[in-house]
């Protein structure tokens, strides 16, 4: 029987989602019984009744891209919430990290293993909050191949697996020595890639070992090497489009003097020497703004160096030892432009730096000033992120009798510092140095080294994640319904986790401003004990039943179960479905967080609607700490889909999904700020004179609640068509995700619930696809693959509801050439014709960095020798 569907998610046709993970070795003419993803159950067949894509390295490597996050982003089941080093700046909290969000339900919703065992999470959270595992971690010569299962295993896999489960399987039985060679580079500068790995491996009647290294090196791309990104004044690079934004800083150099009695009585710096520039001054607004676009990371510079060792020992005839030890080291360096302050700093009337101590006849002469003033006087921001990432996993698996068993300790450990080496200044310093008169804001010509020396500091961000946990499970026939057994699968895991995110002391105290970091401890332990049944009701109609119970120590106990079926009335026709629930436990991060300064893009809506000021979106500073009372979130899912070969070329499947999330974990800044803005207690501003301005806001305290739900319904379809000719093999492919509903709901004023953001908003394409074709003669063969992500609204937030951001379609190509011996040659292109990001109006790189890429045309050549 032939269920396949030929289809594919990423320039060629992939293993339909019929077609399980599996891992099948012929020994003595005979099929052993193996492990599938989403099933605990060993077994010689290979379908099972989940919606799961298997992606080998063959068809990876046929993508072009040169790391998982490059294959993800591709994939059309992926969503808001997958992220990768794009985007990466000072301000960011995750710097380097890359992880994917199955579903658009967030990437600490998508549970990632390695040969079927958890990951430690990231020691640093994207955005403060979101645990993640860095697939970073993994490089490309390392896989065996990704399977994905698309609807939640919580029942098998408990905590994080809501949105589905991505297993990355390691390549353990490889025999020689393979040499492998990269290098590629973008067309509009920036991003020049090289990467190098070994591969070598034995294998005997008894044990076999696989050794993998592996170099990987990417230059750093800068928004202004891109024109639609040079620059934060959008309006000046769109002069026909009247409702692009200027997004240049308000905090410039030397920038704006102000009152500190009432801030909104300020004036543009051209007083002395030293004077705002001219195409720098906002008359409008009184303002000296700053171009900072063209010092900001769009992609980091990367490089990452990593080894794997997989290893297999038959210790006799019914029992053997597997070992996997693994590591790597990754740095990364992120810049931004200088510090800017926001009214932080002041002078008194009487210091001698005071630009008007000479002109008494000045409104501003003896009186105390503030500034909004950006250091760029100690150069621009520069991060440099250094990671060491281990791995180790021991176990021993056997059979007796019919049943087989597997017992494992994992051991994963992640370490993090990230140091601030350029541009960053100490607030405290910085007044001191002020107030003894040694550096003057508004006179950067005149400052010495000594007095830019002091005011500059160093940070230190060290964070530490581990994993710890020992399972054991058995596997065998417990019935017969006629000669087909009733197979059952019981287990036990117990898990430690720990994370620390530790600023140096300099954060805590607040001094350090221009810039954002965490901290964060906690630590967790649980236990859980899980079951599964396959129950083969007839040939045709299997069942599966799996339960999952967990207690942990810092929240309680959950349970999770999960009924599916397959149905196949017809060699060419099989019907399946699920229903379960899943839960993910709030984060270490989450429950532990401690003070963290934030710079969000928000609107005061209080001050808009009061004065007509803080209309427009510009950084604020925002104060989060963690909730040690949240709960999980709660999901329910079903699956029901069909797989039908129509002819022996042409077969698809399609699935219809659906979630309903309740309590999920978040924070709402906006939503704070606009129905608490004047509120004390919540948003801290300066006294004005104006009784009707509330005034300039200093700081807004927030923090995690369970607060949102979420429901979302869509369809998955898998189309596969192959042609035999004498002008060779084509595999043609088709494989959309339409997302029906995405509705995602958090609390209103009055006690009810609103309407958040749902499908076809901003950042949430309602359709995804990729459309591929794939060809093979004698010695050539080549991949073509249309990748298209489909239009939404403008940003509601930002103001821009009413425009929409286009849909983006890029073109990829790979060509491969294997006419001598042992060498395999490739070259190819992503994103062929340079396509360009659709323009959105909402950030001052105009493009949709969380959606879109920004890399353009990237060229590459590839050569790989085994022997």
């Amino acid at each position: 029987m032939k269920i396949a569907v030929a289809a594919a998610a990423v320039n060629l046709a992939l293993t339909s989602s019929v077609v399980v993970a599996q891992e099948q070795e012929q020994e003595q003419d005979s099929i052993e019984k193996i492990r599938v993803t989403g099933s605990l159950i060993k077994r010689t067949d290979l379908a099972g009744p989940s919606p799961i894509t298997s992606i080998d390295a063959d068809q990876i490597a046929n993508t072009g891209v040169t790391d998982l996050i490059g294959l993800f982003t591709k994939l059309p089941i992926s969503g808001q919430g997958t992220f990768s080093t794009q985007g990466n700046s000072s301000d960011d909290t995750a710097n380097g990290g890359s992880s994917v969000s199955l579903r658009g339900l967030g990437a600490d919703s998508t549970l990632i293993l390695i040969n079927g065992r958890r990951v430690s999470v990231s020691p640093f959270a994207k955005g403060i909050d979101t645990a993640f595992v860095d697939i970073n971690n993994i490089p490309l010569s390392a896989i065996k191949r990704v399977d994905i299962q698309k609807d939640g295993a919580s029942a098998t896999y408990g905590s994080d697996a809501i949105a589905g489960v991505i297993n990355i399987i390691l390549k353990d039985d490889f025999e020689g020595v393979e040499v492998s060679a990269k290098i590629g580079d973008t067309a509009d500068g920036g991003g020049k890639e090289q990467n190098l790995s070994l591969m070598f491996g034995t294998a005997t009647d008894k044990a076999s070992h696989t050794f993998i290294l592996d170099y990987f090196d990417r230059e750093e791309v800068l928004y202004a090497d891109r024109d639609y990104s040079r620059s934060s004044n959008q309006a000046a690079l769109r002069p026909n489009d009247p409702d692009a934004v200027d997004f240049r800083s308000s905090s410039g150099i030397p920038g704006t003097i102000a009152l500190a009695s009432d801030p909104t009585n300020r004036i543009i710096d051209e007083f002395g020497n030293d004077t705002c520039p001219a195409e720098d001054i906002d008359r409008a607004n009184n303002l000296c703004r700053y171009d900072y676009a063209p010092y900001m990371s769009m992609f980091p510079d990367a490089e990452r160096l990593s080894y794997i060792y997989l290893g297999n020992y038959e210790l006799d005839d019914d029992m053997r030892a597997f070992v996997e030890f693994s590591g790597q080291n990754s740095k990364s360096v992120v810049r931004g432009a200088g510090s800017p302050s926001f009214n932080e700093l002041f002078m008194s009337g009487d210091n001698a730096n005071h630009p008007f101590a000479d002109d008494p006849t000045h409104p501003f002469y003896g009186q105390d000033l503030t500034m909004r003033r950006r250091t760029v006087d100690i150069g621009n921001r520069e991060k440099r992120v250094d990671t060491d990432y281990y791995r180790a996993i021991v176990g021993l698996e056997g059979e007796f009798g019919d049943w087989s068993w597997e017992t494992a300790y994992s051991y994963i450990k992640s370490e993090s510092v990230e140091r601030g080496v350029d541009g960053f200044p100490n607030s405290r310093r910085i007044q001191e140095a002020i107030d003894s008169e040694l550096w003057n804001p508004f006179e950067p010509s005149s400052n010495s080294q000594e007095a830019l020396d002091y005011i500059e500091t160093t940070t230190t961000r060290i964070g530490k994640s581990t994993n710890k946990s020992l399972d054991l499970v058995f596997s065998g026939p417990i019935a017969q319904i006629g000669e087909m057994d009733v197979m059952m699968a019981i287990g036990a895991e117990y898990r430690e986790e720990a994370i620390s995110d530790n600023p140096d002391e300099q954060y805590l105290r607040g001094e350090v401003f221009g810039t954002e970091a965490t901290q964060a401890n906690g630590s967790r332990d649980s236990t859980s004990i899980f079951a599964e049944v396959i129950v083969p009701v007839s040939d045709t109609f299997e069942m599966q039943f799996a339960l999952r119970h967990e207690d942990y120590s810092d929240f309680g106990t959950t349970t999770d179960p999960k009924i599916s079926f397959l149905w196949t009335p017809m060699d060419t026709l099989s019907i399946r479905g699920s229903y379960g629930t899943a839960f993910r436990a709030p984060s270490l991060h989450q429950l532990g967080l401690g003070r963290t300064d934030e710079s969000p893009n928000l609107v005061d809506t209080a001050r808009c609607n009061a004065v007509g000021l803080g209309c427009q979106p510009q950084e604020y500073t925002a104060i989060f700490a963690g909730n040690p009372d949240l709960g999980p979130e709660e999901s329910t899912n079903y699956n029901i889909g069909l797989i039908y070969e129509v002819t022996d070329n042409l077969d698809f499947s399609i699935d219809y999904y659906s979630y309903d999330i309740e309590d999920i974990i978040d924070s709402d800044t906006q939503f704070v700020f606009t129905n608490f803005g004047t509120d004390s207690s919540v948003v801290e501003r300066l006294p004005t004179s104006n009784p009707s301005d509330p005034g300039e806001v200093v700081r807004i305290y927030d923090s995690f609640q369970n607060i949102g739900d979420l429901e979302t319904t869509g369809l998955d379809l898998d189309v596969g068509y192959t042609l035999q000719s004498d002008m060779g093999d084509f595999r043609f492919s088709y494989v959309m995700n339409y997302v029906l509903k995405y509705e995602e709901y958090r609390p209103s004023v009055d006690g009810g619930r609103r309407l958040n953001r749902q499908e076809g908003e901003f950042e949430q394409p309602e359709v995804r696809y990729t459309a591929a074709m794939d060809w093979s003669r004698d010695v050539w063969s080549a991949s073509v693959a249309v990748n298209y992500i489909g239009e939404f609204d403008g940003s509601a937030d930002a103001g821009f509801g009413d425009k929409t951001v286009d849909a983006m379609t890029t073109v990829d190509l790979v060509v491969n050439y294997v006419g001598f011996d042992n060498t395999t040659l490739t070259v190819g292109a992503t994103n062929l014709f340079n396509e360009e990001p659709p323009y959105s109006h909402h950030d001052f790189m105009g493009f949709v960095n969380t959606t879109h890429s920004g890399q353009g045309r990237f060229m590459y050549a590839k050569a790989t020798y085994r022997f």
